[in-house]
């Protein structure tokens, strides 16, 4: 296997891990992912009882949110890792495209590595005040950035990050990507938006509790947290 198919692979597999949290993560929020853990684990010296191990449900959800972001991150991580394993000198590449999905995972990376659980931009000064771009995938300006807490809109979140791995692999590392087997087909019916989870249902839940609302002068309901629904348009 050469270098560059191993970072493929690297890259392919940092993208299922991304896709395996983003579903633990729904699952946890929805309450559908079951938390059972050996009653009893041994792994070397070592032994371990259920309670010793075993979540709570918010627990669950906490730490879902987190095991996502960090797969998020080891993108970032192993798209530096292989632009830099199969591009000579990429930070100075004649190619715009190959030089921003470098220092953009670059600094993703750094960010996450010198603090995992509370990320802070370390743009190192040739970087600082600077737009790295790849056109429809992703945008980070530097401007300001240097020393304040990451934030996904600084970068576009996390499908930014997913779209950006795809491009290095199969644009940059030439993939040869292939369609694989047809995937399962969803239990339920999910839509999200940003952090907002909308599932369809057959009919209203029992124990549901009617909300009050005052819908706002051009129809729309304030959701909280800065998501509304509105009504469909008439064409």
């Amino acid at each position: 296997m050469t270098e560059r198919e191993k970072h493929i692979a690297y890259l392919f597999t940092a993208e299922l891990q991304f896709r395996l949290a983003s579903a633990v993560r729904l699952a946890t929020t929805l309450n559908t992912q079951p938390l059972d853990l050996p009653k009893e684990w041994i792994h070397g010296k070592h032994r371990v009882t259920y309670e010793e191990i075993a979540l709570r449900p918010v627990q669950a959800d906490y730490a879902a949110y987190f095991l996502r972001r960090s797969a998020t991150f080891l993108m970032a991580v192993a798209m530096k890792d292989a632009i830099r394993a199969t591009v000579n000198d990429p930070k100075n590449s004649n190619n715009p495209d190959v030089r921003s999905a470098y220092q953009i995972a670059r600094m993703i990376r750094n960010a996450f590595a010198h603090a995992p659980m509370l990320p802070t931009w370390s743009i190192d000064k040739d970087c600082r005040d600077r737009l790295f771009e790849i056109p429809n995938i992703i945008a980070l300006n530097t401007k300001g950035l240097n020393g304040i807490p990451f934030d996904w809109r600084h970068y576009g979140g996390p499908l930014a990050l997913f779209r950006l791995s795809q491009f290095v692999r199969i644009k940059i590392l030439k993939d040869q990507f292939t369609a694989g087997k047809p995937v399962t087909v969803p239990v339920s019916t999910v839509y999200q938006q940003g952090n907002l989870i909308l599932q369809k249902v057959d009919a209203i839940p029992a124990g549901a509790m009617p909300i009050r609302h005052e819908p706002l002068p051009d129809g729309s309901i304030h959701l909280g947290g800065g998501y509304f629904i509105r009504p469909k348009e008439k064409e």
